[in-house]
């Protein structure tokens, strides 16, 4: 049975969804595949939230009869825009947008990106959201089947929702990011995988003799073998083949243009790393003279030193 769709709701879902082909289907069993846009928001529900470059709504997956309730309790300053209901059991996805979109190229500051994660992951903490919810796909709100609520047409700053989720207490602290790693949902997989992977590639800069095309093909052929490897291995729903692609060209790019490890050559990244390693053995070697001297006493200190 069809239910009656709200025209406000329509008009502000077609200025604040941005997918010209998004993926889409009606049950994922039967597959997900590419639509024009008008076909997707007209026949399917469930719909690719965000294109493949740039993000601008931020979903939560609420699996609870209660969803509509969880999404709008003591959430007066940061309203989701619209809701998503389930009727038959009363589970929901909340949808914020935001007034400026956030881009995911290999151009990409990662800043932002990690912004928008941890927004996200506050968002889903005021919610009591579904921890494993990838917020690739969400459910349609112009699809009939659903009990669909435009909240606010109000367009959201990061600023903003992170404003009120630190008051709140859901923000999380500087400690979750460093917990990615282990806990890789939704935006934080990308913002993961860039993190482990860069890390990892710093140091194989110093295996390479020059900085001729040879060597610049090799580290970038490395590093995406390694992205495509983390992301199979630590993520339960793996990223998109190309999102993986674009995430090691972006670290291919800097450390070949920025990291002055390759930019100064081979010989002063060696040199480098060899005076690195001296002054930290020196470091090393000071800090355990002065541990051994503070576990002495001064009776055995004195011994030593006369039989010296």
């Amino acid at each position: 049975m069809l239910c009656f769709m709200d025209t406000n709701l329509a008009e502000h879902w077609e200025q604040m969804y941005l997918p010209l082909r998004p993926l889409c289907t009606n049950a994922f069993v039967e597959g997900v595949y590419r639509q024009p846009r008008e076909k997707a928001l007209g026949v399917f529900r469930y719909v690719e939230a965000n294109p493949r470059n740039v993000s601008d709504l931020l979903v939560v997956d609420i699996d609870d009869e209660n969803a509509r309730a969880m999404a709008l309790w003591e959430h007066e300053h940061m309203q989701p825009n619209v809701i998503v209901e389930n009727p038959a059991n009363g589970h929901a996805h909340a949808v914020w947008a935001l007034q400026t979109p956030f881009s995911r190229t290999e151009y990409s500051r990662r800043k932002p990106l990690a912004y928008a994660a941890a927004i996200t992951e506050g968002l889903r903490r005021s919610c009591d959201g579904d921890k494993g919810y990838s917020g690739l796909m969400t459910k349609n709100p112009l699809h009939p089947v659903w009990d669909s609520e435009l909240v606010t047409d109000h367009l959201y700053t990061m600023d903003e929702l992170a404003g009120s989720l630190k008051e709140a207490g859901d923000l999380p602290q500087a400690s979750w990011r460093r917990s990615e790693r282990r806990n890789n949902i939704g935006l934080g997989r990308n913002c993961s995988l860039f993190e482990t992977a860069r890390t990892w590639a710093y140091p194989l800069v110093r295996r390479y003799p020059d900085r001729s095309q040879a060597s610049y093909d090799d580290l970038r052929e490395r590093i995406t073998t390694h992205a495509h490897a983390i992301n199979l291995e630590t993520n339960d729903e793996p990223l998109p083949a190309r999102e993986v692609e674009q995430i090691a060209k972006s670290i291919h790019k800097w450390i070949t243009t920025r990291f002055c490890g390759w930019t100064d050559g081979a010989t002063v990244c060696e040199a480098t790393f060899t005076a690195i390693q001296s002054a930290r053995g020196r470091k090393g070697g000071a800090a355990s003279g002065r541990a051994r001297l503070r576990g002495k006493t001064l009776e055995q200190f004195s011994q030593e030193m006369f039989t010296l």
